[in-house]
């Protein structure tokens, strides 16, 4: 049987020992480098929850030269789109860069994210400041799509 709580919590935790590993776009390695999707594989694979996960072929700046939305549709196979006044521990919060959904949060314990942010690594961050908030796409629910 599953509990979803505890599972919430791996991630969470698997995701805090991430902190402090410099930005580098599809980099996912613990310490070296790390893009807000390879955080989210790591912490997902590294919770047991996911295994093998293979994203989709991105290059920087693929947000402001395409309108495919290929970051929305990899999070919508192992996540399901939800309206939550509060975001729970482990929810991934998406934002809007550019032209199409091109940014991720993992979060802690809201309005507490953790993330990958470019030339800066990965940090915890508030959900709640208005450079974050402005560009809220969407919530998705790993356990939600179960």
């Amino acid at each position: 049987m599953r509990d979803e709580a505890t599972e919430r919590s791996r991630v969470v935790q698997e995701a805090l020992s991430w902190l402090g590993t410099p930005y580098h776009l599809n980099g996912r390695v613990m310490g070296a480098g790390a893009d807000c999707a390879t955080l989210l594989v790591a912490a997902f694979e590294g919770a047991g929850l996911l295994n093998d996960v293979h994203l989709a072929d991105y290059h920087a700046g693929f947000h402001l030269h395409r309108g495919d939305e290929i970051y929305l549709e990899g999070i919508q196979q192992y996540c399901i789109e939800t309206v939550k006044d509060r975001p729970q521990p482990g929810d991934i919060i998406m934002y809007r860069y550019g032209r199409i959904v091109s940014h991720a949060a993992l979060v802690v314990n809201w309005p507490q994210i953790i993330h990958a942010q470019a030339g800066v690594g990965v940090v915890l961050a508030s959900g709640m400041d208005a450079g974050l908030r402005e560009r809220q796409a969407a919530i998705f629910d790993f356990w939600g799509a179960k």
